[in-house]
C-alpha cells in the first residue's frame, strides 16, 4: 500500500507573503487545519515544512509555510504536492476506501471471471463509479453502490461484483 497520500495540490500564491493556495484532494478540507508539518513533493524533491497558518475557503485552502516569506517562494512551489503520512491520515467509515488504495485492485465477479482492473474511481454525487479497464482495453464503468460492490479486499488487490441485470449484457 501507498506510505503517503495526497491531500492536495499547490495551485497558485496567495498574497505577497508566502501563502499557497492550494486544491484540496480530499472530502475534508477542513483536516488540513488539524496538520502541524505538510510533507511536500515537487519534481521529485520531498521537503517537511512547518504549516503556520490554514485558512478555508469556498474552493481552495490558504497555506502558510515556514521558511516560505515571498511570493516568488510560492510562486516556486505551483504544481507541488502536499502529503501525509498513512498513519496520520483520517480515520475512514466502513465500507469505504482512499482512492489510491482502489485503483490497481482486480475486479472479479462471483463466478471467479475476471472484467479488469480499476484505473480510476469518479464521483458522481450520489456514488462513486469504478472505472475498470477491461482486457481488451475498453472501459467498464461499474457503480460503487451495495447492489453491486460485493466485497472489497485491498489487501488482496480484489473487489468482488455482481453486476446489475442488464448491466453484464453490455460488457459481454
Amino acid at each position: 500500500m501507498i506510505e503517503y497520500l495526497t491531500i492536495g495540490e499547490i495551485v497558485n500564491v496567495h498574497g505577497v507573503r508566502g501563502a499557497v493556495r492550494v486544491i484540496p484532494l480530499t472530502d475534508d478540507p477542513a483536516r488540513f487545519k488539524k496538520l502541524k508539518t505538510a510533507r511536500v513533493v515537487h519534481r521529485g524533491n520531498t521537503r517537511e515544512y512547518d504549516v503556520q497558518s490554514v485558512q478555508i475557503q469556498s474552493k481552495f485552502v490558504i497555506v502558510k509555510l515556514s521558511g516560505i516569506e515571498d511570493r516568488d517562494a510560492a510562486a516556486a512551489l505551483r504544481g507541488a504536492e502536499i502529503e501525509v503520512s498513512r498513519k496520520d491520515a483520517v480515520k475512514l467509515p466502513k465500507d469505504t476506501y482512499f482512492i489510491c488504495d482502489l485503483i490497481g485492485c482486480k475486479v472479479i465477479e462471483p463466478d471467479g471471471n475476471v472484467l479488469g482492473v480499476v484505473d480510476d474511481v469518479f464521483s458522481t454525487g450520489s456514488n462513486d463509479v469504478y472505472s475498470v479497464k477491461d482486457r481488451r482495453g475498453g472501459n467498464i464503468m461499474i457503480p460503487a453502490i451495495a447492489q453491486v460492490i460485493k466485497n472489497v479486499d485491498v489487501e488482496k488487490g480484489e473487489i468482488e461484483v455482481e453486476l446489475l441485470p442488464g448491466l453484464k449484457e453490455v460488457y459481454q
